[in-house]
């Protein structure tokens, strides 16, 4: 899977992370979709590193999915962690 293929999904797997972890974020929607896309290449990095998957399977495979979303629930935790210190 391409590049602009890890940048879509990673759009959808940050709306589903935003969704699996509601609440204010600092930076609104649209920081939170950046965020997703970076989940999702983080995601399908790990994937390679970790597992020794091969760029993850496809599109529409299920691990593909789990990989961006999990990416996408480290960053936004993460971000949530820096950017609330720095509001409070």
């Amino acid at each position: 899977m391409g590049i602009l293929g890890w940048i879509l999904l990673g759009l959808l797997a940050g709306i589903i992370a935003k969704l699996l972890m509601p609440g204010r974020d600092p930076g609104g929607f649209f920081i939170t979709i950046l965020i997703g896309i970076a989940g999702g290449l983080l995601g399908g990095w790990l994937g390679k590193v970790i597992f020794g998957v091969d760029s993850v399977d496809g599109f529409f495979e299920l691990s593909t999915w789990i990989a961006a979303i999990v990416g996408s629930l480290i960053l936004l935790a993460l971000y949530r962690l820096v950017a609330g210190r720095r509001h409070a």
